[in-house]
């Protein structure tokens, strides 16, 4: 595995199984436009993903497409984020993590743009739109809750809470190779920390909410090590395409 394939390959990893998560609450959000609205969202990340996935399979050079990256890798292949693939059927928790989320890719794919990758920098350019209605939706719906009833606030300080033990992974930048910022074609993580944390400590104040003191979640997806639902996930998602080698339509 090449630093460069590894690096694009993590961050369209994040970016499908991110979409993942948002297709579950297809049919299950609390009102029909929020349906439509976190379906949207889950289809720009998935967008996102699948030009990551088909660039690194160019990078790669092995023959694989993006549905092969996509359904015939196992867990311990996948090299995204933990805070992506816990479950989050709780509504909270989702916009507790969409805000997290949303706030690190908007200022990775906002440096990305400048990458020496020139693909990378052309996904950037147009991801760098998208992610900023995530993350607006985002912050409307944490403030809504947060500064709403003694009962939302309480459930939306508990989402939080459960959430940013798994942010400082998204900002570890020690599986990034150092030639791969030397060259422009990466950015280090660490450098968007400050940043990102610029977009979120202000909503998180205005929706009277408090700042987690939690420990850091152990991490490890970077290198191939994830939680329990991750296999549970995988398993939807490549049922089909497992169960159908080759199958087309």
């Amino acid at each position: 595995m090449t630093p460069q394939f590894e690096y694009v390959l993590a961050l369209a990893d994040d970016a499908l199984i991110s979409a993942q998560r948002m297709g579950w609450w297809i049919s299950r959000a609390p009102q029909l436009e929020e349906d439509v609205a976190l379906a949207n969202i889950g289809l720009d990340q998935l967008g996102q993903a699948r030009s990551l996935l088909a660039h690194a399979g160019e990078v790669e050079g092995a023959g694989r497409s993006e549905d092969d990256l996509a359904y015939l890798r196992d867990e311990r292949d996948f090299r995204n984020v933990q805070l992506v693939e816990r479950d989050q059927s709780d509504f909270g928790v989702a916009m507790a993590r969409l805000l997290i989320f949303a706030a690190y890719q908007a200022e990775l794919y906002a440096a990305l743009r400048a990458s020496s990758d020139l693909t990378l920098a052309g996904v950037a350019g147009k991801a760098v739109k998208e992610v900023a209605y995530h993350l607006d939706h985002a912050r409307q719906w944490v403030l809504r809750l947060g500064d709403g009833t003694e009962e939302s606030h309480r459930r939306m300080q508990a989402a939080l809470d459960a959430e940013w033990p798994y942010l400082d992974e998204l900002f570890d930048g020690s599986w990034v190779a150092p030639e791969l910022l030397e060259e422009g074609v990466a950015v280090d993580p660490a450098s968007l920390r400050e940043p990102a944390l610029g977009r979120i400590m202000p909503v998180l104040r205005e929706a009277t909410l408090q700042t987690p003191e939690v420990l850091p979640a152990v991490g490890g997806g970077r290198r191939g090590l994830h939680t329990e639902q991750m296999g549970y996930l995988l398993a939807e998602m490549q049922h089909l395409t497992r169960s159908h080698p080759g199958a087309t339509w």
